[in-house]
């Protein structure tokens, strides 16, 4: 019989979660090679100098300090969490985007089997392209949009490449839900003479809901992949994927630093997946048997 674990034990989870990679970091700062390990030119092992790998207390020691030494510079976290505000809009936009385009697949590819069986293997491949090199090309196609006083920003194509990552979860998932009701619970619905939509609102998307939702938490992450990536891509200022790059720069000098928009991206990639989980909060009565997707 399954259990559901109780308050504790999942604090405990979760503190656990946090303290091992500390330890481990730390841990090989201590007993590890300080010139790393190489086998034949090929690194196996990173340095653990104080440049190369700094002390835990070191990186978060630092977001309480100025970004600059020039007077009335803000601190290092406030800078950090603007610059996670400004991506989690973009990767907000972009889930969204992604969220309906998934379901309005897996909506065709239920309802006419020959359309599944066209479009799904053109929705796998499309996770093999490489979003490095597809974010520039996004970014020019739509520079050549014309529709009146239209213009578009360099932030759009950060959210269509959101999407883009953010979509697949939701289309796979949203087609093993839509598909998940029984031919018992289908003929039901048959032999009451209600049609393909009605039966889809009051069957096969309430059916679709345990597989749904950690479909819904996987295309937060992505979409949040998405936009980091996109953003070091296209040069896109304000957000925390350029603020990794220019502050990659200062690590000679200031190990701390290009630390903290890395933990930025961590907590903001932990923020899309708390918004999805509030959402299921809503849909707890149709959430038994959630599946993983």
């Amino acid at each position: 019989m399954r259990t559901t674990a109780g308050p504790a034990a999942r604090i405990g989870w979760v503190a656990g979660g946090v303290l091992a990679p500390v330890l481990l970091w730390e841990g090989y700062k201590l007993a590890g090679p300080v010139n790393g390990l190489n086998v034949a030119g090929i690194p196996l092992l990173p340095r653990n100098s104080d440049l190369a790998m700094p002390h835990i207390w070191t990186m978060l020691g630092r977001l309480a300090e100025p970004v600059t030494s020039a007077a009335g510079a803000a601190p290092l976290w406030a800078a950090v969490l603007q610059a996670a505000a400004f991506t989690l809009g973009i990767a907000a936009l972009g889930w969204l985007i992604g969220v309906l385009v998934g379901l309005g697949l897996a909506m065709v590819m239920q309802r006419f089997r020959s359309a599944g069986s066209a479009l799904l293997p053109w929705i796998i491949l499309s996770q093999t392209v490489p979003l490095i090199a597809i974010a520039p090309l996004v970014r020019r196609w739509g520079s050549q949009l014309e529709i009146g006083s239209f213009t578009w920003e360099n932030w759009m194509s950060v959210a269509v490449i959101a999407s883009y990552l953010a979509f697949f979860p939701v289309a796979i998932g949203a087609l093993r839900g839509f598909s998940s009701p029984e031919n018992s619970h289908v003929d039901l619905m048959h032999s009451y003479s209600v049609g393909w939509w009605r039966s889809f609102l009051f069957l096969r998307l309430p059916a679709s809901v345990p597989f749904l939702l950690p479909a819904l938490r996987l295309a937060a992450a992505n979409a949040v992949i998405g936009a980091v990536v996109a953003e070091v891509s296209i040069g896109l200022k304000g957000g925390i994927g350029r603020m990794i790059v220019e502050y990659a720069a200062a690590a000679g000098g200031d190990p701390g630093k290009p630390w903290a928009p890395i933990f930025g991206a961590v907590l903001l990639g932990l923020a899309a997946v708390a918004a999805t989980t509030v959402l299921g909060l809503f849909l707890h009565r149709y959430r038994r048997g959630e599946q993983a997707s």
